[in-house]
């Protein structure tokens, strides 16, 4: 067994280090010619609003450039704001997402109503917490048609500052980093090997269009997975990017945040009990395990916690984090377990911006 999961560590390593050789990283300023939509529908976003509009508006090389912003039944101040910001740019328009469609859940139905306006060649989606280099955009685009690809989602750096977000957030870049060689991920598309993140999504539109919008996710919890997934489906290729130098979010503040978000959305990341339950495995092997083996006087747990531990801090240079965290891989592990559990035991009842996910 112990010898298994030494193979397993240094596989993971390897597949850290191939990504992080390897991994796309946008980096050319060209403009766009081309029409650009961008969807951002934003609940309660109150907070965000001021530099999340700022950082749209200081977008740069995309002269056909739309800003869509769907409010989504917001009860907070987030129109108010929206109106005073925007400030009668003539590149936004605010529109009130009508009621939420039947069976669809709240943000992918204004997802798809801003959709459903949009008249360009490529669509991106963005959440309120993500904040845009000035040339974000245009160096995602200019990657998208360089690799001549039909969709990108370059993955923003995770901002965390509280000890449980330094925790848990750099798990979302290492879980497919170790995982996924990517290259290959892109070469030969496969639902299973699909990576994305609705952070920050580009999209050509008449991809878009032939699986229907949003309709293919519009019960997903995961949307922009399954989006990704949709989209290869239909003969479309795309991949994760690193985004670390053009966008930065952070997620959640407070250990609270943490578990309300990751509980509406993690019993529905492993397919279900079976592989719910395989995930946890796989999670306390490689991550608890190790230091009940060096407890127990084991030297091979010395080396499958280094070699793990390593491919967290290739993870953390890459996507600009702290590399330091990567030690308490143990402690993250045990974390993570306790969300997955608490997110089934509470599935279809976490509380989120005011509605029951």
């Amino acid at each position: 067994m112990a010898q298994l999961l030494l193979s397993l560590s240094i596989l993971i390593f390897a597949i850290s280090l191939i990504n992080f050789v390897t991994i796309r990283i946008p980096k050319r300023d060209e403009e766009v010619r081309k029409a650009v939509t961008v969807l951002a529908p934003m609940r309660n976003e109150a907070e965000n609003v001021p530099e999340f509009i700022s950082a749209l508006s200081s977008q740069m090389g995309a002269k056909n450039i739309k800003f869509v912003v769907i409010n989504d039944s917001s009860t907070d101040k987030t129109a108010e704001l929206l109106s005073t910001v925007i400030d009668g740019d003539s590149r936004f328009a605010v529109i009130d997402s009508p009621a939420q469609r039947d069976g669809w859940l709240g943000k992918v139905s204004a997802l798809q109503t801003g959709y459903e306006l949009a008249n360009s060649d490529y669509i991106i989606t963005l959440d309120a917490d993500v904040r845009l280099e000035p040339n974000a955009i245009m160096r995602a685009i200019t990657q998208l048609e360089r690799l001549k690809l039909d969709f990108i989602s370059p993955y923003p750096r995770q901002i965390a500052q509280t000890f449980p977000e330094k925790l848990i957030q750099p798990l979302l870049h290492w879980s497919w980093m170790s995982t996924i060689v990517l290259r290959l991920a892109e070469k030969f598309p496969r639902k299973s090997t699909a990576v994305a993140n609705g952070q920050f999504f580009v999209v050509r539109k008449s991809a878009l269009d032939a699986i229907g919008g949003f309709e293919s996710v519009s019960t997903k919890i995961l949307d922009d997975i399954e989006l990704a997934r949709s989209l290869i489906a239909a003969g479309y290729k795309g991949v994760v990017t690193e985004g670390s130098s053009i966008a930065s979010t952070r997620m959640y503040s407070s250990f609270d945040e943490i578990r309300q978000g990751y509980g509406k959305s993690l019993w529905k990341a492993f397919g279900g009990p079976i592989g719910t339950a395989v995930a946890i495995a796989f999670i306390f092997a490689t991550g608890v395990l190790p230091v009940i083996l060096i407890f127990n006087g084991h030297l091979i747990g010395w080396f499958i916690y280094l070699y793990i531990a390593f491919s967290r801090e290739i993870s953390a240079i890459r996507s600009r984090g702290n590399p330091l965290y990567a030690f308490l891989h143990p402690l993250s592990s045990a974390l993570l377990i306790y969300l997955i559990i608490y997110s089934w035991r509470n599935r279809g009842k976490v509380q989120w911006k005011g509605r029951t996910v």
